[in-house]
This record gives structure tokens, C-alpha cells and sequence, in this order.
């Protein structure tokens, strides 16, 4: 997978899980550190960093309060 950074405001941000309704809650609390964790999704123009493509895609992360993004990964490319 490559890697890519978001470079507009992520917007019509949606919360998917909270607390125990993520999968990976252990997983998380283990890599990050224990937070009020939250799965989120929401749409943003992303820059492929090793070609440089620009497109608009659903992104998907987990964020705590304290900790902030993580995991960020492409759920779909949209054009």
C-alpha cells in the first residue's frame, strides 16, 4: 500500500464505533496507549507521496483524545 497524506480539511466526518465496538480496541490501547477511543470516516482530497497523485477518497482512523489520528488508510478512491 502506498503511502499518502490528506491535504484538505477531512469533512462529513462520521463516527463508526466507540470504546468496545472496535475491533481492534485491544490492539489500539496496547500500540497507543489507553484513550476513549473512536473509529471515524470521512472525505478529503489525498497526495499519493510517491507519484503525486491527488484524489478525492473516504478515509478512515481512529482517534483518542490526547493521542489524536492513527491508523489513517483509504477505504475508497471516489475519481
Amino acid at each position: 500500500m502506498s503511502l499518502f497524506e490528506v491535504i484538505s480539511k477531512i469533512e462529513d466526518i462520521e463516527i463508526i464505533a466507540v470504546g468496545s465496538k472496535i475491533r481492534d480496541l485491544e490492539w489500539l490501547q496496547k500500540t497507543y496507549g489507553n484513550g476513549r477511543w473512536r473509529k471515524l470516516k470521512g472525505f478529503a482530497r489525498i497526495r499519493f507521496l510517491d507519484d503525486g497523485e491527488e484524489f478525492e477518497a473516504e478515509v478512515h482512523w481512529y482517534e483518542a483524545h490526547g493521542i489524536g489520528k492513527v491508523e489513517m488508510k483509504i477505504k475508497e478512491l471516489l475519481d
